[in-house]
């Protein structure tokens, strides 16, 4: 049985964010909506070995929280491999949470290892002990006996860190990716960060069993609008949940069987149990995700 455990259904910063006074942050805070941690995905087909979909700045309580992934020995881990689907910092910081001897494989294209391996912080994750395998776009590799992913490219940036002055937000290539994972038979994807649903992209998730997707934003100025950035959800590189261009239109009719919106921003009001934009996305047949929520296939 395949099963998909989200670790974190947040975007950068979680909910709530620590300097962050937003409506959804007191909420939070109060204890009056759930809190959430950045954005992570455990996957596994045994519940006994697991795949981590990025490495949280949170994994450390993301892995408390969860008791799959509890050590299984003195100094034995459940978690077999990291995969990561770009280099932005909510997806990779946690690799040094990972730092203490504990083997397992690590696996990103070739551009993000390089990414990572000129950042002498991350020789703390001994490369002796933690292989680091390349994955190459469209091509499947085995993470687990019976468990294989596809890295594709999908609409997308650098990572804040390496924006220069002109900042492309469309970028196809081995920066931004999802992960297409095929387990007994079901076909599920992961894509925590995407600009725009192509038509490739589109033809790509069609008749999926699962997808989880980007939810970063539900309107595209929303952040503007709140007071809180001066950025675009375009111009960050995710697509809006809303609108005729939003992700709810574009995977509208696609025969997903079951469709969960993850790396939410704390300024998202689908956070909120009682919004009309969750009852909206809800009808429309999406899950939102949220921390320890497990399902299976």
């Amino acid at each position: 049985m395949f099963k998909a455990l989200i670790l974190g259904a947040a975007a950068g910063g979680g909910l709530p964010q620590w300097n962050c006074g937003c409506d959804n942050c007191n909420l939070a805070r109060a204890g009056k909506i759930p809190s959430s941690t950045q954005s992570s995905l455990a996957i596994s087909i045994d519940g006994e070995r697991w795949v981590v979909l990025n490495a949280s700045p949170d994994i450390r309580s993301q892995i408390a929280d969860n008791p799959a992934l509890h050590p299984t020995g003195l100094r034995e881990s459940p978690i077999a491999a990291v995969l990561l689907t770009n280099g932005d910092i909510d997806h990779v910081a946690g690799l040094l949470s990972l730092r203490e001897q504990q083997p397992f494989a690590l696996h990103a294209t070739g551009e993000i290892h390089e990414v990572l391996a000129a950042n002498p912080l991350l020789n703390a994750v001994d490369p002796v002990r933690v292989p680091r395998v390349t994955i190459a776009l469209d091509k499947e590799t085995t993470l687990l006996p019976g468990l294989t992913a596809t890295l594709f490219s999908v609409p997308g940036k650098v990572p804040l860190y390496m924006e220069g002055a002109e900042v492309k937000t469309d970028l196809e290539g081995e920066q931004t990716t999802g992960v297409h994972i095929h387990a007994e038979g079901r076909d599920i994807y992961y894509i925590p960060g995407c600009a725009a649903v192509t038509k490739r992209l589109a033809g790509r998730l069609k008749g999926a069993d699962m997808v989880f997707f980007d939810g970063t934003l539900w309107r595209d100025d929303e952040m503007l609008e709140m007071g809180l950035s001066q950025k675009t959800g375009k111009r960050m590189g995710h697509i809006s949940m809303s609108g005729p261009e939003g992700s709810i239109a574009a995977l509208r009719d696609l025969g997903i069987g079951r469709k969960v919106f993850v790396h939410m921003n704390n300024s998202n009001p689908v956070f909120r149990p009682d919004a009309g934009e969750r009852a909206e996305a809800e009808a429309a047949g999406w899950i939102i995700g949220q921390d320890g929520m497990e399902l299976t296939l």
